[in-house]
């Protein structure tokens, strides 16, 4: 299998491994993004929509595990870990963020090519992403960064509001069922618990809806559960 120009995005801060891996990965037909930081990595993820990441944990503003999860807040790329640390509680804890691989250094060329052609194999029968920002007509939600916009203000959101809020944008126009946003925001063994679904629902569109009594964005369906209609 041949590179093609399949899209690679590396962040390291490591300068001499960053110029290494660009000029190896373009030479065999790679086209090579970089970022020197998390804050850069998200950055460049969204504008350049890479088909894979080459990602080092030990970065200078964040820990990799956060970049992994503003990743997989919107894509599933395929996400390969680059570490000096050879701890397994670093590997379980990045492949449990949501990576996909995980190369120790120093690493082998031949290897870290073997595992970028795989994980793009994988993905290449994946699903299709959405889009890093979601917008509405009166508030913008960037799942990458987990930040709303309203108003060019950023809102505050307590960690429950911002769960049920992405699996909301994440099927707009979609009908999400009451026992799945429990489930996946409160975890397993909820399913039952629909008040809390009101009061959070109730929170939210105090925050986010110019007419918080008449909503246009999050919409109930009652008795069934909810839709984020932009």
């Amino acid at each position: 299998m041949t590179a093609g120009m399949t899209k690679v995005l590396v962040v390291d801060d490591d300068a001499q491994i960053l110029r290494a891996l660009r000029i190896n990965l373009t030479a065999r037909g790679y086209q090579v993004l970089t970022a020197v930081d998390g804050t850069g990595a998200l950055k460049a993820a969204a504008d350049g929509l890479p088909e894979v990441v080459v990602l080092d944990l030990g970065l200078p503003d964040m820990p990799g595990t956060e970049v992994i999860a503003g990743l997989r807040g919107w894509t599933q790329v395929p996400i390969i870990v680059l570490s000096a640390r050879t701890d397994s509680t670093d590997k379980v804890d990045a492949l449990d963020a949501g990576a996909d691989d995980y190369v120790t250094k120093p690493f082998g060329m031949a290897e870290l090519l073997a595992r970028l052609r795989a994980a793009v194999r994988r993905a290449s029968v994946g699903q299709v992403d959405g889009e890093p920002v979601v917008k509405a007509a009166t508030f913008t939600v960037d799942l990458a960064a987990k930040r709303v916009v309203r108003d060019e203000a950023e809102i505050h959101l307590t960690p429950t509001e911002w769960g049920i809020l992405e699996q909301l944008v994440r099927n707009p126009g979609k009908l999400v069922g009451q026992r799945q946003l429990l489930q996946e925001v409160w975890g397993p063994a909820y399913g039952k618990e629909t008040n809390y679904l009101r009061v959070y629902l109730a929170q939210l569109r105090r925050k986010l809806e110019p007419d918080p009594a008449h909503p246009r964005h999050l919409i109930t369906e009652p008795g069934m559960g909810y839709r984020f209609e932009p």
